[in-house]
């Protein structure tokens, strides 16, 4: 029998700055006493295509992705901060975006939220691909009242195909925050069809 395998997230600083939110696998000693890993390898060739994207253009390649989004604009949304794996919108409330109640209307809510859980995941992915929302489920906890909302997205899982994100969703009103909406969705990364890209 080989030796057995575990997985667990990197301890180290470095191993976490580099790979975050990816996985490392530490293979059990083959000789008893002996603590040192036989190999460390990354959980999938995603962890790799990752690293490569730590870099000042894959800020720029989301922002040039979020300028594109013709509803975005519409809504008013606009991008917050950006790091490898999580994203944040913000979203001002408006009477164009109301319900019949004066609350933002839960398609504006579910929209910001699906596109910052979309663009976390493509922070993760290498340069040239695009993503795509394959089903999400968003819970809305209370209803969209604040001076503005504040969308959340982050990868739990980043795959080679598909990726896990989540987002969630504040009010802010007078510089409290609320949570109001939370998003679990499942992304696909696209590489070599026309049309489809960063």
């Amino acid at each position: 029998m080989g030796p057995a395998s575990s997985t667990h997230k990197a301890s180290d600083k470095r191993a976490d700055a580099r790979l975050v939110p990816c996985e490392i696998v530490w293979f059990a000693p083959q000789h008893h006493g002996d603590e040192r890993p036989v190999a460390r390898v990354a959980a999938s060739r995603q962890c790799a295509e990752m690293e490569e994207t730590d870099d000042p253009a894959n800020l720029a390649r989301i922002r040039s992705s979020f300028a594109k989004q013709g509803l975005m604009s519409t809504l008013g949304a606009r991008l917050g901060d950006i790091s490898r794996g999580s994203v944040e919108i913000s979203l001002p409330p408006s009477p164009a975006i109301s319900q019949q109640h004066g609350f933002v209307h839960a398609g504006a809510i579910s929209a910001v939220a699906d596109t910052a859980a979309g663009y976390a995941a493509l922070s993760t992915m290498a340069p040239g691909r695009g993503v795509l929302t394959t089903e999400f489920k968003i819970n809305l906890l209370a209803p969209a009242v604040g001076d503005r909302f504040i969308a959340r997205g982050k990868v739990l899982k980043a795959g080679k195909t598909l990726t896990l994100a989540q987002a969630e969703v504040f009010a802010e009103k007078d510089g409290a925050l609320r949570l109001i909406a939370f998003l679990t969705a499942t992304l696909m990364a696209i590489e070599g069809r026309d049309g489809i890209t960063d």
